[in-house]
């Protein structure tokens, strides 16, 4: 068997790759291990609840999310935020701190000191640095906005994106545009307030969904490429050869592809190329991505103190909780819950306490439940109560990250064809991973039109 295009591995990234390559006349096939396409962007429903596996939500800041909902016609089915979420909560000395939507929510809510509201302002006059390393995200936050900005703001919200330490976590992979500012304007401040008199956007978030969950997207990928997804298909081996690529497919036979696209978890694609590409796959074998679980409790809305007004709450490090973090998942969205019924999810584990998510599910509803208890007032028995665990969870862009994406961007300069896309390249989130592998089908387009063309003049030169 023949193709253009081998897409291996059917979550997000790939299958949205392997459609822009389809919409682009290119013939391709995606190579699937498991038995349903879509990897973690897995929705469920539960006897009225709906349970997101993994992620909840699209940025509509990111452009291709909105692009792709009216692609794929899901804009009939697309949910924004519900009227209920008002504020943001932290954990603020074992009870929730409420802060207000909006870019001052933090200056006027009273959970952060007088004096680390004054050393945010500092950032204005504060010299930039310029040696040029590589900071931690927590360096940098504390340099430039404060110690205690740094570890009860932007801890907790690494911890809620990533999974991960702000301490060990690389600031120029994760927030490259606050780098940038910095190194422009000398201040981070100084350079937002620049770009808001340019008409440039700033990082934020809208975020929206669809009334089935996440799951909406992969689930019509799937179904717009057809049997052009091979499921239960796990690849044993790339080689090059003539004109591209075999691929083994042990008792699934062979496969031959003009070009190879790597859409798997980081640490398979370090397997897979290892090979062909032992720099990209050393790259690809130093990212971590420690384990999670998901915890999902439905409880009568009578039965919890706390309104869950909100996006859900985050926990810093030194609040010294087994929860990373929760999302009101019924007052996010419409349909995440029957009527009188609420939904929250928790989220336990990452960099912090990987230990945590290799727990047994009982001993993890246990842990939230008492958690819930403490700070949303959740008494009784939950009307439902389901652990997804994550054995590998969301990849930590750790120091030097740039470095390996550098060495992982360029693998179709060493090997002709080879490209790779993922979580792993410029953030978790579904519609930056959606931007990265429109990105990676581009490329892969430009080579095979090239191929084309070059053999179209050999066959004209015979």
């Amino acid at each position: 068997m023949t193709t253009d295009v081998a897409v291996i591995g059917g979550g997000v990234s790939g299958l949205a790759t392997a459609y822009d390559l389809h919409c682009r006349g290119h013939k391709v096939t995606v190579l699937e291990r498991q038995a349903h396409a879509g990897g973690s962007a897995f929705s469920e429903r539960l006897d009225g609840f709906l349970m997101e596996h993994g992620p909840s939500t699209m940025n509509a800041h990111v452009p291709v999310a909105g692009q792709i909902s009216s692609e794929l016609d899901l804009d009939s089915l697309r949910c924004e935020l519900g009227a209920g979420v008002r504020n943001r909560y932290l954990v603020s000395r074992g009870k929730l701190a409420a802060i207000p939507m909006g870019p001052l929510g933090l200056l006027t809510a009273g959970y952060l000191s007088p004096v680390a509201k004054l050393r945010i302002l500092a950032d204005l006059l504060l010299p930039q640095r310029s040696d040029g390393e590589d900071e931690t995200v927590m360096d940098f936050c504390s340099r430039r906005f404060g110690k205690e900005f740094a570890e009860r703001v932007i801890d907790p919200m690494i911890a809620g994106i990533y999974g991960g330490r702000a301490s060990e976590l690389s600031v120029a992979a994760i927030f490259p545009k606050l780098v940038a500012l910095e190194e422009k304007y000398g201040s981070v401040s100084l350079g937002a307030m620049h770009r808001r008199r340019e008409g440039g956007k700033m990082p934020g978030s809208r975020l929206f969904s669809w009334r089935d969950g996440i799951a909406t997207l992969p689930r019509t990928l799937a179904y717009r490429l057809g049997d052009k997804i091979r499921r239960g298909v796990a690849v044993r081996r790339i080689s090059p050869c003539h004109n591209g690529f075999n691929i083994d497919l042990g008792n699934r036979g062979r496969l031959h592809a003009k070009s190879v696209v790597v859409a798997t978890q980081a640490h398979v694609a370090a397997r897979l190329i290892g090979e062909i590409d032992p720099r990209a796959a050393a790259a690809a074998g130093r990212i971590h991505a420690p384990p999670l679980a998901v915890v999902f409790l439905g409880f009568p809305r009578r039965n919890v103190a706390h309104p869950l007004d909100g996006l859900g709450f985050l926990t810093s490090e030194a609040e010294h909780r087994n929860v990373l973090g929760a999302q009101f998942s019924s007052t996010m969205f419409p349909g995440r819950a029957p009527d009188g019924q609420v939904a929250v999810s928790a989220y336990i584990g990452g960099a912090r306490a990987p230990h945590l998510a290799r727990l047994a599910a009982p001993e993890l509803i246990r842990l939230v439940r008492s958690e819930f208890k403490d700070l949303l007032g959740a008494e009784g028995e939950p009307t439902i109560a389901r652990v997804r665990h994550w054995p590998v969870g969301l990849p930590q862009y750790e120091p030097g990250h740039r470095e390996i994406i550098g060495d992982l961007g360029t693998a179709g300069d060493r090997v002709e064809g080879l490209f790779l896309t993922g979580n792993y390249f410029a953030g978790p989130s579904v519609a930056v991973c959606l931007n990265t592998a429109r990105k990676t089908a581009l490329a892969a387009h430009g080579y095979l039109e090239r191929a084309r063309g070059l053999q179209t003049r050999q066959a004209a030169s015979r």
